[in-house]
């Protein structure tokens, strides 16, 4: 099975043969993939060298000239390092673009701190009208993908992931996909986290939502799950990113009936050791076992 970066490189390239408003910008990171692209397209697949701030602001540009620009690196180098960029050359001038990034939250652990991003969509969701998908699976990258390149003028964030479930699912872009039904609660899985959600709720009488847009928030399905509980809903949140970034997002989704939310992801806590994406979820909390062990107790 292919990655979500090389999915990624692929799908876009196919598309640049297609749609002469899209422009591909990228900064050193993952040129080697846009090879072929880059001589087909000499003018629409830029690489402006190892310069995040610039990548954006290129970007940007490209934006207001009506293109439609999609840019990629490491999330720490896309949404962290050139963060100003982001919400004054494409926020501030109200034009939009295709962020996509890579390598996440401990995706590449011997990359060390630098190279995760696990505050990227808690970062975004600080900025206005940003959609945001979290494909769990190479080939739902392709749908998000491909539905964040045709989406008009919009800002969109695709998070790429060397963490992947077994299988895709029959998603839809903006909508939650319901993967079993419970009485005990909702766990909300967002895009590779689905796997180990699955391990951990086994034999667990819980609802469990499958999440690869989280950004708007579908709050639709988690009220209807909601509407079938008795009294008031216990929701788990499992994210790959800062633990508790849609939390509020729940909140607001359940504001007129009792309820309690317990959000899961990465902790502020910085792990210092190197380690394996497997060790990284372990020391996390975010193993099947250690997973098991915290839904179950706040389901108590």
């Amino acid at each position: 099975m292919d990655t979500m970066r090389e999915r990624f490189a692929s799908v876009v390239s196919h598309l640049l043969d297609d749609d002469p408003r899209l422009a591909v910008v990228l900064a050193e990171i993952g040129k080697d993939g846009f090879t072929d692209a880059a001589r087909a397209h000499p003018d629409r697949v830029i690489n402006v060298g190892i310069r995040e701030q610039l990548l954006v602001g290129v970007g940007g540009g490209l934006a207001l000239t009506g293109m439609r620009p999609i840019l990629h690196t490491f999330a720490s180098f896309l949404v962290e390092r050139p963060f100003e960029q982001v919400k004054l050359d494409f926020g501030h001038q109200g034009v939009g673009g295709v962020l996509v990034s890579a390598a996440g939250s401990y995706d590449w652990p011997a990359g060390g701190y630098t190279h995760m991003a696990p505050g990227d969509v808690a970062l975004l969701d600080t900025l206005d009208g940003w959609t945001v998908h979290v494909p769990g699976h190479p080939d739902e990258a392709e749908t998000l993908l491909r539905d964040a390149a045709a989406a008009g003028d919009d800002s969109v964030y695709v998070r790429l992931s060397a963490h992947s479930n077994s299988a895709p699912r029959d998603i839809v872009p903006g909508r939650f996909l319901t993967v079993r039904e419970g009485r005990r609660g909702v766990v909300i899985a967002v895009g590779p986290m689905l796997d180990g959600v699955l391990t951990a709720v086994e034999g667990l009488d819980v609802t469990v939502l499958y999440a690869t847009t989280v950004r708007p928030f579908d709050a639709r399905a988690v009220r209807a799950t909601a509407e079938a509980a008795v009294g008031g809903v216990d929701v788990v949140l499992v994210e790959p990113y800062l633990a508790g970034t849609s939390t509020a997002a729940v909140n607001d989704a359940l504001a007129d009936r009792p309820h309690r939310v317990l959000g899961l992801g990465i902790p502020r806590r910085e792990l210092r050791r190197y380690g394996t994406i497997d060790e990284h979820l372990a020391g996390q909390g975010l193993d099947p076992g250690a997973l098991r062990e915290r839904i179950s107790a706040f389901l108590r």
